[in-house]
């Protein structure tokens, strides 16, 4: 079984540990406490300038809340894909939602295009469409080269049935990518369930807090201990 590990940071630190570890693949964002935005140009160039092994694919998502977006917003997405392609990122996340629920194919095929020819990712937004199963054939029309889900529940191993559907419409057209609390314990049982071969993982852990009179929040770090067992559960499938 061929397992390929990609995993989701918000900060340049955990993306250099992600690559030294060995991770297939790297998705950047910002604020992953609130499910991933955009990365600024300053934290992708950083990352791009330090990581080497891992395909550095980044997220494209310009607020919390929902994927339905206005004109503005898109005009803001075409923007930040077009600099991750000209900034040497290996692929783009994007996703959009039409008021009824569906894929926006309109933006969607205008953001594939903005990509110009990098290998294109569509989010969890699939999560939420009307149909999961119709969606990733959908897409693999489009021209998308996987899909992140995790079948329409909160995590994939509540999602094992819907995902199973998915990678069957997807057939060799595109990838189902395994999301929603993949860790050591479970992965190898949701990627044999279901048929996948990608499998997304977000492990953080708390952030030392510094005394402050002032609480201005705090944040996760990248989990290397998990990271790591799960890379090397992938690398023993493989042989």
């Amino acid at each position: 079984m061929a397992l390929r590990i990609e995993l989701s940071t918000d900060t340049v630190d955990g993306a250099v540990a992600a690559d030294a570890l060995g991770a297939d693949r790297i998705e950047l964002c910002s604020a992953g406490a609130l499910g991933g935005l955009t990365p600024g140009p300053g934290l992708l160039a950083a990352v791009l300038a330090r990581c080497h092994r891992a395909q550095v694919h980044v997220l494209i998502r310009p607020r919390e809340g929902g994927f339905t977006y206005a004109p503005s917003e898109v005009d803001a997405m075409l923007t930040d894909v077009r600099h991750a392609a000209i900034s040497g990122a290996a692929g783009v996340v994007i996703g959009a939602l039409d008021t009824r629920g569906d894929l926006d194919t309109a933006v969607l095929a205008d953001l594939i295009a903005a990509a110009d020819g990098l290998p294109v990712t569509v989010h969890r937004a699939i999560d939420v469409c009307r149909d999961p199963v119709a969606a990733v054939e959908v897409l693999a029309s489009l021209g998308v080269r996987r899909v992140l889900s995790s079948g329409a529940a909160p995590r994939a191993e509540d999602g094992v049935p819907v995902l199973r559907r998915m990678v069957a419409a997807a057939g060799s057209e595109l990838a189902v990518m395994a999301c929603g609390g993949i860790r050591p314990h479970n992965a190898l049982a949701i990627a044999e369930a279901t048929g996948v071969r990608d499998l997304h993982a977000a492990p953080r852990r708390p952030a030392p807090a510094a005394p402050s009179a002032v609480d201005y929040g705090t944040h996760a770090l990248l989990d290397e201990d998990a990271s790591r067992a799960l890379i090397e559960l992938a690398r023993a499938a493989r042989d």
